[in-house]
């Protein structure tokens, strides 16, 4: 490993420090997982191989649980998979992702003893686990998945004690990353990697951490990439400076994020943004016309039990409701809270999510505005959340037929995504084929504003068929911009 070296970090242990001065957005390494599940939920919507969700996946025919977008993909995965296929055989039905984890886990360590390969700096079993310090009702869950694993396991005659397999899943539990598909848009697994284990944290920190997913569609296998975690520099890093990277959303309060930490992860956050509380005062402002403390308490009240009603109906897909509680919260908030508060926030994100779905865009574009604005002054001006909220409210621009500030939002966009994600992955590669467009468009839209119009109506219209066409399953609105409006803009042009 080149660009980093692992150092003793005093008081929070191991870390890894800059080998060299970084530039932003290098690549400071890259690391396969050592082992990486589906979650249960997703197993037949999502590659067991790439983790891309895809529809029309093909089934593992002997263990009839695992699928693959083709035959290169599980051949691909045949060394992660053997040993788990005939356990499920065995077993009858697949157990729980954690579990499928800790197997592979364990299967691959007999077969590596631990070290996947010469970059690996640390055995997996000598990461850190904090099974000891375990809440009761945890201890209990850790109890009930070993008994569980014990059922599922099958390795000749090899077996290990109630405390090794404990320790696995303490290791897991501590250590697990969260693996998003091709797109970004959605969590689809878990995996183990070691290196990335070694990062500290910060709440504000000079790293950032992506899934690539590599590439299996090349005619010759020899090009083939593997799955693989990258680690990104956000900005400049001086050589000697320890690397970090946020185990937790920083948009919560210093003292909501070092509860997370310490429940999670066992570890006391003393960050700087922890200790001096920064920004806390921008996540909880009020308005400007000065609301009395007896006004704010209240609607900070309502602000949360709304939130609550919100989800409710968001998992019920009770849409036309979540929209009723969004409108009557934001009222309520009106002139009590600012554009910065969390609560505000939060329901700004839905609302603008919720009226894309249903194609109200212009509505959408007006609260995706406020968030953006929001979200910039609370969060690093490189940070990947804030890019994907930037790259969403210029696509809810674009199609509301702002196209001058769609435009924009995108391009913004696209230059935090080339930090955090880098010119070939998946989001990147969709962004520049927006930033594309757009330009194409607002050209146009400069030149010749009826023609302009033409086009937008034209576009609106095929998206109304197809949408009419689908109703049940309804396309994401950037895939269908970018497959549909290239050609309507080649045509009216």
């Amino acid at each position: 490993m080149e660009r980093a070296e692992l150092f003793d970090a005093g008081s929070k242990g191991r870390g890894l420090r800059a080998a060299k001065e970084l530039n932003t957005g290098e690549v400071i390494f890259s690391e396969p997982s050592f082992a990486a599940v589906v979650f249960d939920s997703l197993a037949t919507q999502v590659c067991h191989s790439c983790f891309r969700h895809q529809a029309n996946l093909h089934r593992c025919a002997q263990c009839k649980f695992a699928h693959y977008c083709d035959r290169t993909c599980q051949t691909a995965c045949w060394n992660e998979h053997k040993q788990e296929c005939g356990a499920i055989k065995k077993l009858g039905s697949a157990p729980s992702e954690n579990i499928r984890l800790a197997a592979r886990v364990l299967w691959r360590m007999h077969k590596d003893t631990g070290i996947a390969s010469d970059s690996q700096l640390i055995s997996v079993d000598q990461l850190q686990e904090h099974v000891a310090d375990l809440a009761a009702e945890d201890f209990k869950q850790l109890r009930a998945d070993v008994h569980k694993f014990l059922q599922y396991w099958s390795y000749g005659t090899r077996q290990h004690s109630v405390d090794y397999i404990s320790h696995i899943f303490g290791i897991i539990k501590c250590n697990g990353f969260t693996l998003s598909d091709q797109r970004g848009l959605q969590a689809v697994g878990v995996g183990l990697f070691p290196n990335l284990c070694l990062v500290n944290h910060d709440c504000w920190p000079n790293c950032t951490v992506i899934l690539n997913h590599g590439n299996q569609s090349a005619v010759s296998s020899a090009l083939h990439s593997q799955r693989r975690i990258e680690l990104r520099a956000l900005g400049k890093i001086p050589e000697g400076e320890e690397l970090t990277v946020s185990y937790v959303d920083f948009l919560n309060l210093s003292a909501d994020r070092q509860k997370k930490l310490k429940e999670r992860f066992h570890f006391d956050c003393t960050c700087e943004h922890c200790s001096k509380h920064i920004k806390d005062d921008l996540m909880t402002a009020v308005a400007d016309s000065k609301p009395s403390a007896d006004k704010v308490k209240e609607v900070t009240a309502f602000s949360k039990e709304s939130l609550e009603k919100i989800e409710k109906s968001r998992v019920e897909r009770d849409y036309n409701e979540v929209l009723k509680l969004c409108y009557e919260c934001l009222q309520k908030q009106e002139n009590v809270l600012a554009d910065t508060n969390l609560y505000k926030l939060r329901v700004l994100s839905i609302a603008s999510e919720v009226l894309s779905y249903q194609r109200s865009f212009a509505k959408a574009a007006n609260y995706a505005h406020r968030m953006v604005e929001g979200y910039r002054k609370l969060y690093h001006p490189n940070n990947a959340q804030l890019g994907m909220a930037i790259m969403r409210a210029g696509v809810t621009h674009w199609h509301a037929g702002q196209i001058e500030e769609g435009h924009s939002l995108i391009c913004q966009a696209y230059r935090i995504l080339m930090v955090t994600h880098g010119p070939n992955h998946a989001i990147t590669k969709d962004l520049e084929g927006m930033r594309t467009q757009t330009e194409m468009e607002l050209k146009m839209f400069k030149q010749n504003k009826a023609a302009y119009q033409t086009m937008r109506d034209a576009l609106t219209l095929l998206l109304l068929v197809e949408i009419q066409s689908s109703p049940k399953n309804p396309k994401p609105v950037a895939e269908l911009t970018v497959a549909t409006s290239f050609f309507l803009l080649v045509s009216v042009v």
